[in-house]
């Protein structure tokens, strides 16, 4: 045991120091990659999981102003530009400011559409309502890595 215990007071530190250094950037990667690919994905018609859940959220948040033809690729457009400032780095505060603002919309659905989103409202939900639930942890990601940016929109 107490071989054990030396051997990981010896490696923590360099774990310790590792974590310390590559966790944000790492997150602030795949959080990027994540957005990039599930927004490419909706210029597909029927690729994504979520493009009639979503669409549908769009058409009755704009009170049908907006249909699933236009608001499909929009939303897409800034997935993926969300994904391209979280991967490039650079325009972090105003990517997370449409991280935000997209999420928001996102979370609209378990409101919107109980029936779509839950078995048993409010704590069974469906495979969409967990696409949704999960989304909590990508949020909970763009807080973390909102810390870490400097607070001007213009960055360089």
């Amino acid at each position: 045991m107490y071989a054990l215990r030396t051997l990981f007071d010896r490696v923590d530190p360099t774990i310790t120091s590792f974590m310390a250094r590559y966790s944000i950037p790492m997150l602030r990667i795949s959080l990027g990659l994540n957005f990039f690919w599930f927004g490419v994905l909706k210029f597909f018609p029927g690729l994504s999981p979520a493009q009639a859940l979503a669409a549908a959220t769009i058409e009755r948040l704009s009170f049908g102003l907006i249909n699933p033809d236009i608001s499909v690729p929009i939303l897409g457009a800034w997935e993926a530009a969300i994904g391209l400032g979280l991967l490039t780095g650079r325009f972090l505060r105003a990517t997370l400011f449409l991280l935000f603002a997209q999420m928001a919309g996102t979370i609209a659905p378990l409101l919107l559409f109980p029936g779509e989103t839950f078995t048993r409202f409010p704590y069974a939900p469906t495979l969409e309502g967990q696409y949704i639930v999960k989304n909590l942890v990508l949020i909970a990601a763009g807080l973390v890595v909102g810390l870490t940016c400097p607070p001007s929109l213009v960055q360089s």
